[in-house]
């Protein structure tokens, strides 16, 4: 077999192959081969925007992430669409220093043995699919939030992972905060007190997307391929690119688009390491006129069987400003001596009746070398094999997008659900369970036995 250090010097060389810029000669050419990290990028297409020259979306920062690191090389990247490789490919170049492979297919990178990481920023609908190929053929993952699109998906996950030994890191970055990490410890360590219930809020407006009539799949793009478990519908502008957030066959709403990150740091905070027993989700799509089908406002709680509450509200349409200023979404933790408010950008304590301040944190305390980073996390564990310092693994990942799976679930059927924890199916509601899962179209099905 060839080796990546062969590949390397051969494909350096060779027209269209790997062009390798002088700036990273040192640590693509001289270090150990078998030390290097190769990762795929999977779903670059973002919001296919340009904001002063950089190219936007969650793929394009998985690779500014991966670029970073030493010795890390973002080898291949893949895509449904295309017409996204010259530019996309021109990026990867300048950060990397060497010019990727690309595919449309993310199963040939399953294959590629040279692939040590795969890094999904696909559509939700594709994250449990693709992670759970990726553990079968023996490679690491970083998956995007939220993990899966529906619960049954998140268990198959977990189980793919401790099945093959693979090392997950469930994309939520505030997992890796230095910040938000102390702000957790101050909390399970009692400083706060007694806490009984968490609150999440995010707010953030959406535009109407508006009504898109269907049409010719634009060359280029593999249409079959960005549908893959969803059923077959004729190509449309609006389920494509990002406003497929907003439908349900390939999306979770912005409670699993945003509200996750919530959802997360309240059950990290409450330190409850399984399901909740009740759920009670209100809300609906107001002010829109157009195809969305996700609803826009969604207000939901969460009862534990130790009485502990997490409550969660998502706004799309104009809204007050609460909690920490300039930060969208805010995460709430309530005890019997005081409360704190809690976010990706760090930590405030108020205390008593008065709110008297106490201990506070912000990310920009902390050095930019020590601030969150799932990427390094992941790559650090893959190194040393140490799957147990992993910052979010991959049952926090199903727990935390289980409780936006949950409150949909309510919200679509319309009442409070009870939920069995340990056999994650609702209490005598089969409408309810058949929301758990999803009808998968051939040949992109996930398997009954992993």
């Amino acid at each position: 077999m060839e080796t990546r250090r062969e590949f390397i010097k051969k494909t350096a060389s060779a027209a269209g192959g790997v062009m390798v810029a002088p700036a990273y000669v040192k640590n693509m050419i001289t270090d150990s081969p078998n030390e290097r990290i190769n990762v795929a990028v999977i779903g670059i297409a973002g919001n296919r925007e340009r904001v002063r020259g950089i190219i936007r979306g969650r793929g394009i920062v998985h690779v500014q992430r991966y670029a970073e690191l030493p010795n890390v090389l973002v080898r291949t990247i893949c895509d449904v669409d295309e017409r996204l490789f010259p530019d996309m490919s021109k990026e990867v170049e300048k950060l990397c220093g060497a010019r990727p492979k690309t595919e449309v297919d993310a199963r040939k990178i399953f294959d590629d043995k040279e692939i040590d990481i795969v890094s999904l920023a696909t559509p939700d609908h594709w994250h449990a699919l693709h992670t759970v190929w990726a553990c079968q053929s023996g490679k690491d993952v970083y998956v995007e939030k939220p993990v899966s699109h529906n619960l049954s998906e998140g268990r198959k996950m977990v189980e793919a992972a401790e099945k093959y030994g693979r090392t997950v890191q469930s994309g939520i970055c505030y997992r890796s905060s230095r910040a938000v990490k102390e702000g957790i410890k101050f909390i399970h360590d009692g400083n706060l007190g007694d806490v009984y219930m968490a609150r999440g809020i995010t707010w953030r407006y959406r535009e109407p997307i508006g009504i898109f009539a269907d049409s010719p799949v634009p060359d280029g793009v593999n249409w079959d391929m960005f549908l893959g478990p969803a059923p077959y519908r004729p190509f449309n502008i609006n389920r494509f690119l990002y406003h497929w957030h907003w439908f349900w066959d390939y999306g979770t709403a912005d409670m699993g688009n945003n509200g996750i990150y919530r959802m997360d740091t309240a059950r990290w905070a409450l330190n409850r390491n399984t399901h909740p027993v009740k759920v009670k989700c209100t809300g609906g799509l107001f002010g829109r006129d157009g195809e969305q089908e996700t609803p826009n406002v969604m207000s939901a709680s969460y009862e534990y069987g130790n009485g502990m509450i997490i409550q969660n509200e998502v706004r799309g349409l104009p809204t007050n400003p609460e909690g920490i200023p300039g930060d969208p979404g805010v995460c709430y933790i309530y005890s019997d001596q005081g409360w704190m408010s809690i976010s990706g950008s760090g930590y405030k304590t108020y205390f008593g009746p008065r709110n008297e301040p106490g201990p506070a944190r912000s990310e920009n305390d902390f050095p930019e070398e020590e601030r969150s980073n799932g990427f390094k996390n992941l790559v650090d564990c893959v190194r040393s094999g140490r799957k147990e310092d992993l910052d979010n693994p991959m049952i926090e990942g199903h727990l935390s997008a289980s409780l936006c799976h949950l409150g949909t679930i309510s919200y679509r059927t319309g009442r409070e659900l009870a939920f069995n924890p340990q056999t994650e199916k609702f209490l005598a509601d089969r409408e309810a369970d058949r929301l758990l899962t999803r009808v998968y179209r051939e040949p992109y099905v996930m398997p009954e036995n992993i």
